[in-house]
């Protein structure tokens, strides 16, 4: 999954690498040469006495470092803008695979895991990219090139080397098994802490309502705990990394001098080689060490690729038409034929055999028990989720044969959760209509029965609207919904229980003033109070997710047990009469 990530998104990159191996080849070359010419200035210019000689290395050296910081600075940048721009792209390609899914896959996902994917996870790729790009090509080189150039100068001191890069790669590699495992377990603790934080930061009113903060403190604490735990046992783990490093390597450094002396007395070696040797060994152990660090970030970004991956192989069960219909004869019809749906692994569908049309100039309304599939049924409109048998058609085609933007554009969704997003009154309202006039937009808010209201905040129609629309109540938001659905002008118009929040004198105005405005559109309304459906031409009861019965409110009176029972609910015998 690593490997097919990084493929795919750094394919634009190409040149950006190329330069950073290229840099990267120049600055590894220059810190090989430098031991050599350290060696060369101890025996051939200290050890003779040669100041001359002494001077010219020294200028030789400088040259060659200037090179190597040249080549190196060169090497992050290049690396750095290709790791940033990777990041980018990613992030770009998960956020749009999930606008591009249904209802049923946000579900399958969850908000708070999308968002960890989103940023956390790609970070930690990311994170790779960038090592990659420092280390990649200087730790293989310079290892091999330090073994090579360590041999040079001396081979007898060569199984000093062999055990200090098969004792510190052993230990390291024994580090990271036993903390991949950790890796996974830490990201599914980050989804656990971001899914109960936002729960908390959403309910906060019912929180606070039932008195429950202790019991959420603890909620989060377990999250929190579990989370550090984790990333302890992480740490205690990787903690041991750099004291076995620093350790091999002090080791080995005592060695090569032990042994080396050793040599150097009895005229096998100069003092210049076992310098130049030592330097070697010090640089094939740091590219060791550079590799197992690629090797401790390389495991999590694993776990975070694979992560990301399901995102993005995951096919949305809307799928695009191949052909999209993208003109249509009829506008505001609104036709069920045999609509069936079930979610993946119910053993009961939640709709069954559906049948039902509203033309323009017409209003639908909906009506049952808490869980008979309403908000199911009116989802299927606008395409939130494809029936799983008959057609849902909107002008006459289906649905799924209409292209995404006729679809959408011709339908005026208020949802059951109205939701507002951060700005203004006047970018939330024309969110469906980008070029809506000021006075559309008064006349959009006048019928919804929310001029009032804004017209006595701060800015008016430049008052500032929080995220989710939290600083305004429950109605307002609604209304305000109504009003955005308003401004667009669709043909059909989808209520789903968008006046519950609205006390009965206020969408009894409400209502009174959508007659005029949709006259000519269809309207599809859900709802649970009777006075809210009692006008409409066509009620439909639904029991089970099944039509119980189909006509007006006298008529249904008489006809439906289920709507009868409804209205003595909220009615007295003698107001339903």
């Amino acid at each position: 999954m690593l490997l097919a990530t990084l493929r795919t998104y750094l394919k634009p990159y190409a040149r950006n690498i190329a330069l950073v191996i290229l840099f990267q080849l120049l600055a590894t070359a220059a810190a090989l040469y430098l031991p050599t010419l350290n060696a060369r200035i101890i025996d051939e210019g200290v050890a003779q006495g040669d100041t001359a000689k002494i001077w010219n290395l020294g200028l030789i050296m400088l040259g060659v470092t200037a090179v190597q910081i040249v080549g190196q600075m060169s090497a992050i940048y290049f690396g750095a803008r290709t790791a940033m721009g990777f990041g980018r792209d990613l992030r770009a390609a998960i956020f749009h695979k999930a606008l591009s899914f249904s209802t049923r896959e946000v579900n399958h996902f969850g908000a708070p895991s999308l968002i960890t994917r989103t940023t956390n996870d790609v970070q930690q790729v990311q994170t790779l990219v960038m090592m990659t790009a420092f280390m990649i090509v200087q730790a293989p080189i310079m290892m091999v090139g330090g073994i090579f150039m360590a041999l040079r100068e001396d081979i007898g001191l060569s199984w000093l080397i062999a055990v200090a890069v098969i004792v510190m790669g052993t230990i390291i590699v024994a580090i990271l098994l036993q903390a991949l495992p950790l890796f996974r377990q830490m990201q599914v603790r980050i989804d656990t802490l971001n899914r109960v934080l936002r729960e908390q930061i959403a309910g906060l009113r019912v929180i606070r309502a039932f008195v429950r903060e202790p019991w959420e403190a603890t909620r989060f604490n377990r999250a929190n705990s579990e989370l550090t735990t984790t990333s302890l046992r992480v740490g205690r783990r990787m903690l041991t990394f750099f004291p076995v490093v620093q350790m091999v390597m002090a080791a080995s450094s005592v060695g090569v001098m032990w042994f080396g002396g050793l040599r150097v007395e009895a005229g096998e070696m100069q003092i210049g080689q076992l310098t130049a040797f030592l330097q070697y060994l010090i640089q094939i152990l740091m590219s060791v060490m550079m590799s197992t660090m690629m090797l401790m970030i390389a495991p999590r970004a694993q776990v975070c690729a694979v992560r990301i991956q399901e995102v993005l192989r995951t096919d949305s069960s809307v799928v695009p038409p191949a052909s999209p219909v993208r003109e249509v004869a009829g506008h505001g019809e609104v036709r069920f034929e045999d609509v069936s749906f079930s979610y993946p692994g119910a053993e009961e569908p939640v709709l069954s055999d559906i049948s039902f049309a509203v033309t323009p100039g017409q209003t639908l309304a909906f009506i049952g028990a808490t869980g008979s599939g309403k908000s199911t049924l009116v989802n299927l409109i606008p395409r939130l989720f494809d029936a799983t048998a008959g057609r849902v058609l909107v002008d006459g085609v289906d649905v799924r044969d209409l292209d995404p933007e006729v679809l959408w554009g011709s339908i005026g969704l208020v949802p059951q959760k109205p939701y507002l997003f951060s700005g203004t009154v006047a970018s939330n309202l024309r969110y469906g209509k980008p070029d809506a006039t000021d006075e559309e937009l008064w006349h959009a808010l006048e019928v919804a029965q929310a001029r009032d209201f804004v017209e006595r905040m701060d800015g008016q129609l430049d008052a500032r609207i929080a995220q989710g629309g939290t600083n305004v109540s429950g109605g307002q938001r609604q209304r305000l919904s109504i009003a955005r659905a308003l401004v667009a002008k669709p043909d059909v118009y989808v209520f789903d229980d968008s006046f519950s929040a609205l006390d009965v004198a206020t969408d009894a105005r409400l209502r009174a003033a959508l007659v005029d405005e949709t006259r000519d559109a269809a309207v599809v309304i859900v709802g649970q109070r009777v006075a809210t459906i009692a006008g409409a031409d066509q009620i439909i009861v639904l029991d089970e997710g099944r039509i119980e019965a189909v006509g007006t409110h006298d008529q249904l009176l008489v006809t439906s047990p289920t709507y009868a029972e409804i209205v003595e609910s909220q009615f007295k015998a003698e107001e339903a009469a």
